[in-house]
């Protein structure tokens, strides 16, 4: 169970965790996408045409104008809401994540007035729950009468209550040159498995030397980051997909640990049809240069890549791209289920408007995503035809928007969810990094595949009973 703290003491650690803050991209488009009418937005502030109080809400957060549209969405709530105002303190200028967070705990420690949170990554709002810097929102959830669950594709419940409603979607995918496809008489994947997945990879590897083109290029582990690498057959489980279970216990017993370090040798080693880890670390090579230069024919990414696959002024598209969803164990598993990063909307448990800012956060992540029109919202009910109006937006931003085959954009975007959360452990850096270095030691042949697993499992467990109080 999370235990809440005060906040005397706690900030020097909260401050080193927000290095914990997710790899995601700043999604920055050039314009927004009209508002709906929808339920959520008729029901936000009904009784607020007659209200003559003035009630002004203070929304904290590291998103900036360029990738969020603030002016305009606030304003489009203002105005169906006369009386409230909203006060938008940006945390970063330039959208960094960890400066925000660091500023935002700061805020939190010298009792500023705050209505509205937002937290960039799961890590983030876990650990900020666990300081009590959220009201939880059940209440308000059950007197609307809809649930979390099945209203949004991300699942904010912690420790079974729900502290903050999901705005932003941005699930990983897989990106592919469908020109490398079309010359190896590939279809682009609507429903594939790891197995397939290595199969493509094979069949798309052409070349040798300093000229081969691989079928796949793996973004990581590097140094602890990008850690979503090595559990990639553990991401598409419902419960479970992290290196730590919710208990706080290892969770490197799970078999799909193991078949994910299989897989990954595998096609190094064996099939040779992806990166060489070698390489990446010793060119330090880049996701985005591996698939734009056409050095890797797929690439596993999240879907901040949105604003960029349709190429940009400095790296023009010069072959038509096409997306699939993230790979699935075995034939019968579920469909969709992927790593997800959101933001996480929350009312400040120091708010004297409770009430009121939980509306603007139903609203916000409901019918605000598509005033908003930056990206795809996490919110359910959107239909495939809104989703396509937001990615023609977002395309229409880039230089060659007519070499991306929309299709397989939507549809991926429109079927993918996200695993249950699991709290972050305070020690969530030590596990990666112990993880990262044994992998290290098998990719580049110094110990196998077992060796590897027992490693992990033995630092790991002393990580964890070192961290016991």
């Amino acid at each position: 169970m999370m235990k809440r703290k005060g906040w005397s003491g706690a900030i020097a650690g909260v401050l080193m965790l927000s290095l914990l803050a997710g790899c995601g991209g700043n999604n920055s488009n050039n314009s927004a996408n009209g508002g709906a009418n929808t339920d959520a937005g008729k029901a936000t502030n009904g009784a607020a045409a007659g209200n003559t109080e003035k009630t002004n809400l203070r929304l904290y957060t590291y998103g900036t104008e360029e990738a969020y549209n603030w002016k305009h969405t606030l304003e489009a709530y203002e105005a169906a809401n006369p009386g409230v105002t909203i006060e938008l303190v940006q945390l970063s200028e330039k959208g960094d994540t960890q400066e925000a967070f660091k500023k935002l705990d700061l805020e939190a420690a010298s009792s500023a007035p705050m209505d509205i949170l937002m937290f960039s990554d799961a890590a983030g709002y876990a650990q900020r729950i666990a300081l009590g810097m959220a009201e939880p929102l059940d209440e308000y959830i059950a007197k609307d009468g809809f649930k979390v669950e099945e209203d949004y594709k991300v699942d904010t419940h912690l420790d079974g209550k729900v502290y903050a409603l999901p705005g932003k979607f941005n699930p990983w995918y897989v990106l592919l040159n469908k020109d490398n496809l079309d010359e190896a008489g590939l279809a682009v994947p609507t429903d594939w498995t790891w197995d397939d997945f290595a199969d493509y990879a094979q069949k798309l590897t052409k070349g040798e030397g300093a000229e081969k083109r691989y079928g796949a290029y793996f973004h990581g582990p590097q140094a602890g980051g990008w850690m979503e690498f090595l559990k990639l057959k553990m991401e598409n489980q419902p419960q479970n997909s992290e290196f730590l279970k919710a208990d706080g216990t290892s969770n490197l017993d799970d078999p799909n640990f193991k078949a994910t370090l299989e897989l990954r040798l595998r096609m190094e080693k064996e099939d040779k049809s992806s990166v060489p880890y070698s390489d990446m670390i010793s060119q330090k090579l880049a996701y985005r240069t591996q698939f734009f230069n056409q050095s890797a024919s797929m690439i596993l990414i999240g879907s901040w890549m949105n604003t960029e696959i349709g190429g940009t002024e400095k790296v023009p598209l010069n072959f038509n791209v096409a997306v699939a969803p993230f790979p699935k164990n075995n034939a019968a598993d579920e469909k969709g289920l992927t790593p997800v990063t959101t933001d996480y909307v929350s009312v400040a448990a120091k708010s004297k408007n409770k009430e009121a800012a939980y509306k603007f956060v139903r609203w916000y992540t409901t019918e605000g995503q598509l005033v908003q029109g930056k990206n795809i919202p996490a919110w359910s009910k959107v239909t495939s035809d809104q989703v396509q109006g937001i990615i023609d937006t977002i395309l229409a931003g880039t230089k060659n928007p007519e070499k991306v085959d929309k299709k397989s954009l939507v549809d991926t975007l429109v079927a993918s969810k996200a695993s249950a959360i699991i709290p972050p452990a305070t020690y969530q850096a030590e596990v990666y990094k112990a993880i990262n270095e044994e992998y290290e030691k098998m990719i580049l042949g110094d110990q196998d595949v077992d060796t590897t697993i027992k490693n992990s499992q033995d630092r790991v467990n002393k990580i964890i009973a070192a961290n016991k109080k």
